[in-house]
Order: structure tokens, then C-alpha cells, then sequence
């Protein structure tokens, strides 16, 4: 009879034929589960009717051009009340099915390279990870932003509960954390790969890593404990719902339990790869392998499987073979090992081996706690009682066999190392990257090492192979006003916040503020010290001085000419120390139609000149002078219809660009960015552009990170509320982001009511 803590096996579940990658809990039906695998198909397995044990195959999901590496079930919702499920791929894509039907609702395209790992959270959204070093974040079939920053592939991704919170772990070792589509922290720790992600809770997370550790984290940025048990690289990890136990799985053949923060037990499974885990509802525990089976096991009595399937699943795991080299069994020397009487001695903890030499091989066997016994787990083949076993050397390490491959006919060799017990297709996405190819190589690659390694056992001599390419064998002081978004947004302290006066607020806002006077008398100033080539005429000022005078006096007789709009733009390009007076009469300027019309727009290039121009000034080393008076150049283009055409069409690299300015500690740059962000909500108001939404959604919600000033609040909030006025998805996107709870600080803010008021009407929009 089995410990009352231990798990056994439950049922094993044939169907796929190749490796199952991922696998994930269902929320329908009651018990189900979903698997996807390396032979391009997804599976939906339901419980059988009691008394009998296992599952059957639902149905199958088919629509992936390649295998399918990834899976995770996106909540269900009023549209699809038993929730969705999202699979990816190597081909790039990801697919999302319904739970009762085998081909695609719909296919997500975006990714460059394996879509590897998948996590959903509220409202819908979908998070995913790439071999192209990037995550992106979905919504309603649209890619809503991409996460960049990762220098390799990204292996894990999880989504928070709460706060709008993102995780990803990638092969460069490190984990970064996600806000609003802005890298808020990176998590170093880990000597190789992060391979899994797991969340505990709103505060905690664990890690695993081809390191062979396991860690636990605080979103703060500390790793509270490490975990050690495994031997070889751990692919997933799965959480109980207690939030403190959890399971893992890795290469060193095994799935080990963790309690109260200590491995209890260690189950060996007769396959090389333990990919994949997942804890069912009733508490069972599901993983996939690289033999193509389901396993599941289970700590209650009743749903063990039978003593006849026991013995047969221990009999399995005893004809193994196993490679010291991926496993806890050290060097082996056969002289050394002890006979089968050193069986007779109990081990001291669940998952202890010993190797023991029986006649000529070597055999290894695993305490089980459980059943109080030394169950054998393999014979081992390899080590250094195989004298029949013949090594490449390659860069140090030894390997049994080194491929030469020939890219091009006369071009440089290429060697791809390779051992019986690695992976195949791992194997080839590490050549593939390591020597700068085309990840479209990968298939060819993968199958040629598994057509030539066809039957050889570990330490066989390397074969004569075909070539898989070839076939061959082998800052300014004249404007520093904070002014307000106009009348509307006046003192409101006695109105009742069911009359929304603030948003959507559809016409832009403007930095009208000026004194002609102090911006000519600073350029004289500056042009007095400027260097010689940089040197203004009294000619050339007396040309800006009226192009001032007509873009600030409405009823100015003289319009701006051709020449003078040309020597504003020519002047703009300053060196930086002293370009500000030029800065604030350009502000100034475009706000005029033909002065818009010219500098945003009567030649596309010029357009995009000016943008880029302004961009520049604004770089987070750059003067915080320039920086707002760009910003405010920025904004006052909304005032005519080319500078709003203009900015729609380079609105990524603007907002991407005014977001690196948000920790900026400068109130009146903040005030501006927040009024940037508004413009662009306004111009986007009834658009059915929802990327160019999300990024609005992500730029204010990172801005309210770190900004004080309540004008640049509030316009903030407008901005979100403008964004989400009427818009469902607007709605649900800015709700998995976290922004609910960012701004319900501000709802009690008096001082001035308009903030107060403002985001009670957001929050309204939002429930």
C-alpha cells in the first residue's frame, strides 16, 4: 500500500507519435486536458466515466504546418463560455481553437521564428514567446505590442494576475518583467537558459533553467530561494493550487514533487525527455515525453492504476538505458561498484540511485520511499566500463558524432556535435543559431540527424552521412508655462461626475503660451556666442522676428513666406546648447496652416525630416530644454490636418521615443508627453486601429508610473479615457493592463477636482 503523500502512476495515454511538447489544464469539460506534439497535432483528452480510469481523445486539432510546441487555454468568456485554446508552432504561427472543433477559429501571424511558449490572462489576452527573441501581447486576433529587449531566444512567458504584469525567461539567461509593454526589471540569477516560468502569486514566481536549478522570486526583483534536485536541464514547471507545492520536469528523465520547499519525491520515467507538466483539477499530475506518451499520476488510492499496470510501467523503466552523462551517476568505474547485496541497505531519501554490477553491465536502481525498495531504473551504458565506446573530441567535450556540413559548395565547414540522448531539433535550432543561418533550415537539419543516428546506440562510431545542404557525405527660459487643456478643464469642484465634461476629448491641445519678445531677445543672445558657421546676419533674424510676429498675432496682415519657413528649419538644426529660442519659434509655427502645411507635409520627405528631427532632440541624454520644447512641437502639429497625418503615420517611433522620457524628473516635459499621448487618443477616437490604441494605452499607463505633476495626471487620464470611450476591446486591453488599479489612487485627489472627477469617470468606463 502506497504512503499517504506518494504519487504513482495512474494511467498512461497513447496517441501522439512524436514528442508531447505542452500541456494544459482545460476549464471544459469537467477534468479535461489538452496536448500538443512534435507529429503537428493538439489533442483534447476527457476523463472516463467512473470506476474506469484514463482518458479518451476528444478530438484532435489539427492546422499547423509544423510541429506544435506550445499550448495554453485562454478563459472562458460570454463569446466562448468554455474558453479558448491557443497553440504554437514551429511554423511561426499560433493557432486558437474552440474546445469541439479540430481545425482553427483563427490563426495569429506575426512571429519570426518557433513560437515556443504561450500564457493567457484576463479579458483575453494572449501572451507569446519566440525562438526571434521577442514576446508579443494579443488581443482579439491583432498583436497589440511586441516585447523587445532579449537578445536570445524567449523560452517562458506567464502573465500576472494582477497588476498588469508580464514575465518572460530566454536563453540569455535572464528574466525580464513587463509593464504596459515597457521592461520594468531585469532578474539575473540563472548561468543558463531560463526555460519555465510558474506564477505563485501577484508577488512571486518561480524560474527554471538548463542550470539545473529551480528558483523562487519576489516581482521586486529578489530570488527569496533556490531549489536543487535535478541533474539535468529543466524544461516546466507547474504549480499547485495551494501556491507553495509545485512539480518540475526535466532531461534527466524525471517528474519530482516538491513540498514545504523540499523535493519528496522523484519519478523516473522510461524516456529521455520529460517535457512537459500540468496539474489537473482533482490534483493529478500530467506530463508529456519525448516517447510520445501522457502519463498521469495520481496520490489517490482509487484512481492508481493496477497492480498488472504498475508492474509493467516498472518493468519499462527497468530496460532503459541510461547515459551517465545525463544523469546523477557520476564516473563509473565497474571494478569499484558493489554487488546486488548493497540492495539490502535502505536508502535515506526518495529518488537516491545506486549502481550496483551485476555479471558484465551495470545496472541503476532508485530508492522509492513509497514502497520501501530499491526499484532498478535502467542499465547504464557508456561510461567507463564500455571500453567499446568511441568519442568524437569536439571543442573539449566528447560527443558521438560530429557531422561536417557544407553550407555552400566550396565554402567554409561547418561541424554539428551531437549525442544519441540529446534532441534532435534542440540540437539544429543551436547549429542553426550558433552559425547565423536561416531558421527555415531547421526541418532539414533536425531529420537528417535523426535519419543518421537511425539505430546507432550511445558511444557508436559516427556513420559516413549525406550532407543535409548538399548531398554530399560528409531646457527653455522663455517657455515654461503649465497650462492647461483649455476652458473646459476649469476648476469643477461643484459638479457632479455623471456629467462627463472631459472625455473624448477629439480636437488637439496646444501650447499657445508665448512672449515674442524674451524668444528674439535669448536668439540674439545666443547668436552673439554662436560658433562663426553657425553665426546668424541681422538679415536672417529679422526674417524669423517676422515670422514670429505673423504666427503669434492672429490678425497679422503678412503670412509666412516660402524663404522664412525655410530659414526656421535651417536655424532648427543649431547645435543643441543653444538651439532652444529656435525650438520655441518653431513650436510656435507650426501651429499656422501654411507653416503646417510646408514643414509637415508639401513633400512627404519633408515630413518625415521634421519628425525625425524632433525625434532626435528628444533622446533621453539630450537637453531637457530641447526635449519639451520637441515634445510641445510634437503636439501642436495635431493643430493642422497634415501634422495629424503626418504624426499618425510615424506615431510607433514618436511614442516609442516620448515613453523613454517618462522617468525623466522634469514636470514640463512630463506635462507635454501626457499631452502627445492625449492627441493621439483624440486623433484615434472611433478608429478601429486597436494596436495604435494599445501603444497609447501602454505610453500612459507607463508614464503614470513615475509622474507627479497633477496637470500632466490628468491629462493622462484623458488620454485613457478617450481611448477607451465606447470601445469594448479598448476597454478589456487597458483592463489587462493593470490600469484599473494604477489610477484608482487619483479618484480621491480634490486639489484640483478635475483629477478626482476625471478618473472616476475613467474607472467608470472600465467596469
Amino acid at each position: 500500500m502506497a504512503s499517504p503523500n506518494s504519487y504513482k502512476l495512474s494511467c498512461s495515454i497513447p496517441g501522439h507519435e512524436m514528442d508531447v511538447r505542452g500541456l494544459s489544464a482545460a476549464f471544459f469539460p469537467d477534468g479535461a486536458f489538452v496536448s500538443v506534439s512534435r507529429d503537428r497535432t493538439g489533442r483534447v483528452w476527457v476523463p472516463n466515466a467512473s470506476p474506469d480510469r484514463g482518458f479518451t481523445e476528444m478530438h484532435c486539432m489539427t492546422g499547423h504546418q509544423n510541429f506544435v510546441s506550445c499550448v495554453c487555454i485562454i478563459a472562458p468568456s460570454d463569446t466562448y463560455p468554455r474558453g479558448l485554446i491557443a497553440t504554437g508552432g514551429n511554423d511561426h504561427n499560433i493557432c486558437v481553437f474552440t474546445l469541439d472543433q479540430p481545425q482553427p477559429l483563427f490563426t495569429l501571424k506575426g512571429h519570426k521564428n518557433t513560437v515556443c511558449t504561450l500564457s493567457s490572462g484576463k479579458f483575453g489576452t494572449l501572451l507569446s514567446g519566440s525562438w526571434d527573441t521577442t514576446a508579443k501581447v494579443w488581443l482579439n486576433e491583432k498583436c497589440m505590442m511586441t516585447l523587445q529587449g532579449h537578445t536570445a531566444a524567449v523560452w517562458a512567458v506567464v502573465i500576472l494576475p494582477e497588476q498588469g504584469l508580464m514575465l518572460s525567461g530566454s536563453a540569455d539567461k535572464t528574466i525580464k518583467l513587463w509593464k504596459a509593454g515597457r521592461c520594468e526589471k531585469t532578474f539575473t540569477g540563472h548561468e543558463d537558459c531560463v526555460r519555465g516560468l510558474a506564477v505563485v502569486s501577484d508577488m512571486e514566481f518561480f524560474s527554471c533553467s538548463n542550470d539545473t536549478s529551480i528558483r523562487r522570486w519576489l516581482v521586486t526583483g529578489e530570488c527569496v530561494q533556490v531549489y536543487y534536485s535535478h541533474t539535468n536541464y529543466i524544461y516546466s514547471l507547474a504549480v499547485f493550487p495551494n501556491g507553495q507545492d509545485f512539480v518540475s520536469t526535466g532531461e534527466d528523465r524525471t517528474l519530482r514533487i516538491w513540498k514545504q520547499g523540499e523535493c519528496q519525491q522523484t519519478i523516473r520515467l522510461p524516456a529521455q525527455s520529460v517535457w512537459c507538466c500540468c496539474i489537473l483539477p482533482n490534483g493529478d499530475i500530467a506530463v508529456g515525453a519525448s516517447d510520445g506518451l501522457i502519463r498521469v499520476f495520481t496520490e489517490v488510492e482509487d484512481r492508481m492504476a493496477s497492480p498488472q499496470d504498475l508492474q509493467a510501467f516498472e518493468d519499462e523503466l527497468s530496460k532503459t538505458t541510461i547515459d551517465p552523462k545525463t544523469g546523477d551517476l557520476g564516473d563509473i568505474k565497474m571494478e569499484d561498484l558493489p554487488g546486488r547485496d548493497h540492495l539490502d541497505e535502505p536508502g535515506n531519501r526518495d529518488g537516491q540511485t545506486r549502481l550496483i554490477k551485476e555479471g558484465q553491465k551495470v545496472e541503476a536502481y532508485q530508492w522509492s520511499v513509497a514502497d520501501s525498495r530499491w526499484m532498478k531504473i535502467g542499465d547504464v551504458v557508456g561510461g567507463s566500463n564500455q571500453q567499446t565506446s568511441k568519442k568524437v573530441n569536439y571543442e573539449g567535450k566528447e560527443y558521438d558524432f560530429v557531422f561536417t556540413i557544407d553550407i555552400n559548395e566550396g565554402g567554409p565547414s561547418m561541424k554539428l556535435p551531437y549525442n544519441v540522448t540529446d534532441d534532435p531539433w534542440l540540437t539544429a535550432h543551436n547549429f542553426l543559431q550558433k552559425n547565423e543561418l536561416s531558421p527555415m533550415f531547421l526541418d532539414q537539419v533536425a531529420n537528417f540527424i535523426i535519419e543518421n543516428t537511425k539505430g546507432h546506440t550511445l558511444g557508436a562510431a559516427p556513420p559516413s552521412a549525406a550532407d543535409p545542404f548538399t548531398g554530399k557525405a560528409t531646457g527653455s527660459t522663455s517657455c515654461i508655462d503649465t497650462q492647461s487643456c483649455g476652458g473646459a478643464y476649469s476648476s469643477a469642484a461643484s459638479r457632479q461626475t455623471s456629467t462627463n465634461i472631459y472625455f473624448p476629448k477629439t480636437d488637439g491641445v496646444t501650447f499657445e503660451q508665448a512672449n515674442a519678445t524674451q524668444i528674439m531677445a535669448k536668439l540674439r543672445e545666443l547668436n552673439g556666442g554662436a560658433p562663426g558657421e553657425y553665426r546668424l546676419s541681422e538679415e536672417v533674424l529679422g526674417s524669423l522676428e517676422k515670422l514670429l510676429v505673423s504666427v503669434c498675432d492672429p490678425c497679422a496682415s503678412e503670412q509666412p513666406t516660402t524663404e522664412q519657413i525655410s530659414l526656421l528649419w535651417k536655424t532648427s538644426h543649431w547645435p543643441e546648447d543653444i538651439v532652444f529660442p529656435v525650438l520655441d519659434i518653431l513650436r510656435l509655427a507650426v501651429r499656422h496652416p501654411q507653416v503646417n502645411e510646408s514643414l509637415c507635409g508639401g513633400d512627404a520627405d519633408d515630413g518625415v525630416a521634421l519628425c525625425n528631427h524632433l525625434l532626435s532632440l528628444m533622446k533621453p541624454q539630450a537637453r531637457p530644454a530641447n526635449q519639451m520644447l520637441a515634445l510641445r512641437t510634437l503636439c501642436n502639429c495635431f493643430s493642422g490636418w497634415r501634422g495629424r497625418a503626418l504624426l499618425l503615420a510615424q506615431r510607433e517611433a514618436v511614442l516609442s521615443r516620448a515613453a523613454d522620457l517618462c522617468s525623466v524628473c522634469n514636470k514640463n516635459i512630463h506635462i507635454a508627453l501626457a499631452t502627445l499621448v492625449l492627441n493621439y487618443a483624440g486623433s484615434l477616437h472611433g478608429q478601429p486601429d486597436l494596436e495604435a490604441k494599445a501603444q497609447c494605452l501602454s505610453v500612459a499607463s507607463a508614464a503614470l508610473e513615475s509622474v507627479q505633476d497633477k496637470e500632466a495626471v490628468f491629462r493622462l487620464l484623458v488620454a485613457l479615457g478617450t481611448t477607451v470611450a465606447s470601445d469594448q476591446t479598448a476597454q478589456d486591453l487597458a483592463k489587462s493592463l493593470g490600469v484599473t488599479s494604477q489610477i484608482a489612487k487619483y479618484t480621491s485627489v480634490t486639489d484640483p477636482a478635475k483629477v478626482g472627477e476625471c478618473c472616476q469617470l475613467v474607472l467608470k468606463e472600465l467596469q
